[in-house]
């Protein structure tokens, strides 16, 4: 597989300019060039994950040294975040929905037989992905959900867990008390006594701290030494969410896509958007096409600015988002990239150099 030199890209990149309408998207070489990362040049084996993913490229990286396969892999590192209690995006821990009850999604792809795998609406069970990996290696199904996905996860051995967390809980109840001062819910500066049980005193007063909120979700992709990929997208989904909401993280060319032709790519961020833009396929096809991994994401996340100008809601005074996708490109050579609709966002990577934390390219400042 052949890939364009940088010089000739930006060269060609130039000439583009189908998001002139959006406002503050700067198509200048320089600006473009600054946006391009080291990993665009980087080759060999790695592995690439969201911003809370150090652990699980680590292990990504060292069981791919072992010579485990790319998907038994990426599983097993995303597992270590599914397992944390104090990460409350994923798994154990993660925000439950607004009855309190906590849903994961979970997908897995393989690149070389191009299988996948996929549970979403899943309660009680730990390890989605690794249960979305039972779905890929022994059903000829990809998506199992709700009641069907926990059954399917109990069958293979899975043990039914209480996923939330003490933490999880009261910040769920912090929701409930703050969704409006007009219910029978007492927000906290209305109670006379505080959530731990104490009887308020005046010196207790102050300003509540904000309810948690995350969108909540972990990528891991990776690619060995014969150029082998695989992926996986786990998540708790949208903090208190309507019950059996489903977001991109389970939808195979949404949070997750790979071709092993190419490369992998995933996503973060308000799921709804991913969907409606086919976000991973459209990255993995921006690569197929010669793009750099950092430029396909930032290509994705134009196409999803373009699009959100037809919801008013979603954009501000100035035409842009008003919330934040990340998109994870790895091509199957060993290059990576990641790029975020807003400035400030990072990504975890493992090369040989070791596991670590870069910054994300980005479309918009803060």
């Amino acid at each position: 597989m052949t890939h364009p030199s940088r010089r000739s890209f930006l060269a060609a990149a130039a000439a583009a300019g189908s998001l002139a309408a959006i406002p503050k998207l700067v198509y200048a070489e320089r600006t473009r060039a600054r946006r391009l990362a080291a990993g665009d040049d980087h080759r060999g084996p790695c592995s690439i994950s969201s911003g809370n993913g150090v652990r699980a490229v680590a292990k990504a990286r060292d069981r791919i040294r072992e010579g485990v396969d790319p998907v038994i892999a990426v599983v097993e590192g995303v597992g270590i975040v599914e397992a944390d209690p104090n990460d409350t995006t994923v798994g154990l821990g993660g925000l439950p929905n607004e009855d309190g009850v906590v849903e994961l999604d979970s997908s897995v792809m393989h690149g070389p037989t191009h299988k996948a795998g996929a549970v979403a609406s899943i309660r009680d069970i730990l390890h989605p992905a690794q249960v979305a990996l039972k779905v890929l290696q022994t059903t000829d199904h990809v998506l199992i959900v709700g009641e069907g996905a926990r059954r399917f996860a109990i069958a293979h051995g899975f043990e039914p867990t209480n996923l939330l967390t003490p933490k999880a809980r009261e910040a769920w109840l912090r929701w409930k008390r703050s969704n409006s001062p007009n219910d029978d819910w007492l927000d906290d500066d209305q109670m006379d006594w505080t959530p731990d049980g104490r009887e308020r005193r005046s010196a207790d007063a102050g300003t509540p701290d904000p309810v948690p909120f995350t969108y909540g979700t972990i990528h891991c992709g990776a690619t060995d030494a014969a150029g082998n990929v695989s992926a996986v997208t786990t998540t708790s989904g949208l903090s208190y969410k309507i019950p059996g909401r489903v977001g991109d993280s389970p939808i195979i060319g949404a949070g997750m896509y790979v071709d092993n032709e190419i490369g992998s790519a995933g996503a973060t961020g308000r799921g709804e958007a991913v969907i409606q833009s086919c976000g991973s396929y459209s990255a993995v096809r921006h690569m197929g096409e010669g793009k750099l991994p950092t430029e396909a994401c930032l290509a994705v996340l134009e196409e999803i600015a373009t699009r959100s100008k037809r919801q008013r809601r979603l954009v501000d005074d100035e035409g842009r988002p008003n919330f934040n996708v990340v998109m994870y490109a790895l091509r199957k050579d060993g290059a990576y990239g990641s790029a975020a609709m807003w400035s400030g966002a990072s990504f975890a990577v493992a090369t040989a150099d070791g596991a670590r934390r870069e910054p994300c390219a980005h479309l918009f400042e803060r």
